[in-house]
């Protein structure tokens, strides 16, 4: 069992809430050794100064771009702010709130700087839901781009724990409070020296139903999936731009599109609206080189490419948060002559810990784990499953799940290993294949169905644009399938369901087909391209 390291923490508040020792997960960290005392932030930035990158391009967005030095700059005024105006002492949580953006990031560096726990929120969330985040990891001090003030603050009016609203502009006019506080400031900021096991980040499972779930991450965390995933999977370079489409809210997104870049001296787009219309036009005019996003986009990109857009100077497109089906694979790879890196991460693993490699990659498989973790395949009882056999995922690795004072860690974690939720075969070689979520697994009539290899056989049809399969409810066999497709060239008819159901048999084993076919003009989507199938359960979406 580790034991913690020392702590700048003057709030104790979330080491008093790790979860209890024999609770956690075995972390494998043999491949990763920093100092005591590390602030993250201050690595992503004036220690990358110091290294010789002050000049090169660090993030892009609303219009222009900035250096490291400037980004430097920037982060030490603000958390000058922080400390000397708004009072905000090391341990506290902070609360940011904005689409992504370059203020965004500089936010979120500048609340690590000053030692607090920061909290990424989505733009799109309500006063209720804000709330729901604030009493759960009582947090006293919000950020917020002046556009999304409304809602923060009704919040902010019954909080007993949110005691400091304070706007920031993420427009780049920096004509709001933060701001102007901010330019009277020194440019050089001591960073408070927070212990590598100091959490310095609580993100908030997008998947949660019920009380919100926060994950905890330590400042070590935040560099081990850029030293590992990202250096020996995307190999990335000073060279490198990156863009993508997940909410820097997420952890996806604030890995692919602000850690991982900010590692290496490489330069981040940042995208308010990453609509994938908006990131072609971004790839062109920026020559970006790695690409972060979810299958659906990948289509909508493949489609710009039919009409004329030049993306030939991406070199990694990542695909994650949702299964990659073997056509998009296939038709990114015969247009692009570049592989589409699948992977899987899980908010409470932080990133990526499974992913195939641009010298290894196949079509409808996720790979391998990448280095320093391991995975098995195991059976309701915790037994290792031969190979072939769909089973639970279990990992572990540098990096693994602590939930704040949850009870539910204790379902994800077992016996030093995380159990993620999702079902996966291994095959002879060790590649690892998803077949579904544990909770999206279809057993009709006796037989255990994936949606996602129903999917993959619908979307190779061309007629098929979108689609999601789920399991309905049905007397006879307990489930069916039924698939909630999205045509293209073809109007809804009887005999469209039985080509796309005759094409299905063809194509995987004829019991998988879509008994149930139903049309609709979009799938209901999270903003990170996630498809909604509670939604389609529900039946609130036809």
């Amino acid at each position: 069992m580790q034991m913690l390291g020392p702590s700048a923490h003057i709030d104790t508040f979330c080491r008093d809430n790790l979860p209890a020792a024999e609770h956690l997960p075995d972390f494998l960290l043999d491949g990763f050794d920093y100092p005591d005392r590390i602030n993250v932030a201050e690595e992503l930035t004036d220690k990358m100064v110091t290294q010789g990158f002050g000049d090169h391009t660090a993030l892009i967005g609303n219009g222009r771009r900035r250096t490291y030095k400037e980004l430097s700059d920037w982060t030490n005024r603000l958390a000058h702010v922080m400390v000397d105006d708004l009072g905000i002492k090391p341990g506290n949580r902070v609360l940011i709130r904005s689409a992504n953006n370059p203020a965004m990031v500089a936010c979120w560096l500048a609340a690590t700087k000053a030692g607090a726990v920061v909290v990424n929120s989505m733009p799109m969330l309500r006063a209720g839901e804000l709330a729901a985040i604030v009493d759960k990891a009582e947090i006293s001090h919000a950020l917020c781009d002046t556009r999304l003030l409304e809602e923060l603050e009704t919040c902010a009016e019954t909080s007993a724990f949110l005691t400091s609203v304070t706007g920031f502009d993420g427009t780049s006019n920096h004509d709001a409070d933060l701001d102007r506080l901010a330019l009277e400031k020194p440019v050089q900021f001591d960073a408070v020296q927070t212990g590598r096991d100091d959490v310095a980040l609580l993100g908030f499972t997008s998947g949660t139903t019920g009380s919100p779930k926060a994950t905890m991450h330590f400042h070590r965390d935040l560099l081990i999936i850029a030293d590992g995933y990202a250096r020996e999977v995307l190999g990335v370079t000073p060279e490198d731009v990156f863009v993508g489409s997940p909410p820097l809210a997420f952890t996806f997104g604030l890995g692919g599109l602000a850690i991982f870049p900010l590692r290496f001296g490489a330069a981040a787009t940042l995208l308010e609206n990453a609509s994938p219309p908006q990131m072609v036009d971004i790839i062109q005019k920026y020559k970006a080189t790695v690409c972060f996003t979810a299958p659906t986009a990948y289509r909508a990109m493949l489609a710009a490419m039919e009409q004329g857009a030049d993306l030939s100077s991406l070199r990694a497109a990542v695909s994650a948060g949702e299964t990659l089906p073997a056509p998009v694979y296939g038709d990114w790879q015969a247009k692009t002559g570049k592989p589409m890196l699948d992977g899987i991460g899980a908010t409470e693993m932080l990133h990526i810990f499974i992913s195939n490699r641009f010298d290894d990659h196949r079509p409808a498989c996720t790979g391998k784990p990448v280095s320093d973790y391991e995975v098995k395949i195991i059976g309701p009882d915790g037994e290792t499953l031969p190979a072939g056999e769909v089973g639970r995922l279990a990992v572990r690795g540098p990096t693994g799940c602590r939930y704040l004072a949850d009870d539910r860690q204790q379902g994800y974690v077992q016996n030093g290993w995380n159990i993620t939720g999702d079902a996966f075969s291994m095959d002879a070689n060790g590649y690892l294949h998803f077949a579904a979520r544990n909770d999206d697994m279809i057993v009709s009539a006796g037989y255990n169905i994936a949606g996602p290899e129903v999917e993959a056989a619908l979307l190779a049809h061309p007629m098929v644009k979108e689609c999601a399969v789920i399991g309905a409810p049905d007397e006879a066999r307990g489930m069916v399938v039924e698939a909630h497709v999205v045509i293209q060239n073809a109007k809804a008819s009887g005999d469209v369901i039985k080509t796309l159901q005759d094409h299905v048999k063809a194509t995987i084993a004829p019991f998988k087909y879509p008994r149930s076919i139903v049309f609709c003009d979009a799938l209901p989507k999270t903003q990170t391209g996630k498809i909604q199938r509670f939604l389609l359960k529900a039946g609130g979406v036809a």
